[in-house]
């Protein structure tokens, strides 16, 4: 599984042939136009057990015929971005917090994403003007506390680009929470330098959140985990954000072993995500009802800190909400509230 690959990034099925022996489904995504494009990076790939076409890291980044097959129900921009955009790149749906669509380039282009409409376009990085038009925005809205720097992925950027998409930021609002969003610790590790990392230390006027993408525990290779490390122990903590996935994640052995491989990592698990209605992901999706019934299998496995929060971001921009089995059942009487156990048994809690 862990042969030595030359190709740096593989982008066309063509090269994946040689390296993976493409299943017919595989090899149908040729016939189809316009979708997000491939990319692997040779970590990625030297994770995949070839001889398994169903192996759960190959599912995640190698595309398929499916991605051509649409649901009435699903939406290109699902979650009404573009209706929340403020400016070209900056997106403000919450109150308190915005998302800036740094650039739609990314290391790897995994075969779930839910920002089909933007991410692999062509558009490349924010130009500078973009950046200060964004910040200027930050700059009259004071409620807006944090920022995510997303995309696509930032860690695709230069050293030099990074630093200064920072500092353009930070010189309007030195206040201001900055979530980095990548998927660079799970795709290539080795991006991932001293270098890089100390940059933001250079900006520490307000915290700073490393957000990861781990969805399978396979994901999480030494390599990963030192990537990792090194924004840690500069200070900044890391949150892990899974989607669940069919074929991928959804069994709760596999969950279990995420979470406590990321808490052993020192990455909280934060959130899973229920799959968003993005045109050619319904392959990827897992019923609802499916998703609860694991949340309740973890919620008793698991600690609170290695607990992630099962959530769904609703359509027409509708925002998260959580998915949580209710374990408050009915009031019981005028004295008390009755409660069940993640074991299953009774409780009371009075009212007053």
């Amino acid at each position: 599984m862990h042969e030595d690959i030359k190709t740096e990034t593989l982008t066309t099925l063509a090269q994946l042939d040689k390296h993976l022996r493409l299943t017919d489904e595989e090899r149908a995504f040729g016939t189809l136009e316009g979708l997000l494009p491939i990319a692997i990076p040779s970590h990625f790939l030297s994770l995949i057990d070839k001889d398994d076409p169903n192996d759960p890291i190959r599912i995640q980044a190698v595309p398929t015929m499916h991605e051509g097959e649409y649901l009435s129900e699903e939406d290109i921009d699902p979650l009404a971005e573009a209706d929340h955009s403020v400016t070209a790149r900056l997106i403000h749906r919450y109150p308190s917090r915005v998302a800036f669509l740094v650039t739609d380039v990314c290391a790897m282009y995994c075969r779930h994403c839910f920002r089909r409409r933007f991410t692999g376009s062509f558009q490349g990085p924010a130009s500078r003007a973009e950046i200060e038009e964004a910040a200027s925005y930050l700059k009259q809205h004071r409620q807006v506390k944090e920022i995510l720097l997303t995309g696509g992925d930032m860690m695709t950027l230069t050293n030099e680009k990074i630093e200064e998409l920072i500092s353009i930021f930070r010189q309007a609002r030195e206040d201001l929470v900055i979530r980095l969003c990548t998927r660079m610790p799970a795709a290539n590790p080795l991006r991932i330098t001293k270098e890089l990392v100390s940059i933001f230390k250079k900006f520490n006027t307000a915290p700073f959140y490393l957000m990861t993408q781990f969805n399978h525990p396979r994901e999480l290779t030494p390599e990963a985990v030192t990537a990792v490390s090194m924004f840690v122990d500069a200070g900044i903590p890391a949150m892990n954000q899974s989607v669940l996935l069919k074929g991928v994640n959804d069994d709760a052995d596999t969950l279990e072993e995420l979470c406590n491989k990321l808490i052993f990592s020192r990455i909280k698990p934060y959130y899973l995500f229920q799959g968003d209605l993005v045109k050619g992901t319904s392959h990827f999706r897992v019923p609802i009802q499916r998703g609860l019934a694991l949340e309740k299998e973890l919620r008793r496995r698991l600690s609170g800190l290695a607990m992630p929060l099962y959530a769904v971001d609703l359509p027409q921009g509708g925002g998260k909400i959580p998915l949580i089995e209710g374990y408050l059942k009915e009031s019981s009487g005028c004295n008390a509230w009755n409660f069940m156990t993640v074991e299953g048994k009774k409780r009371e809690y009075p009212k007053q």
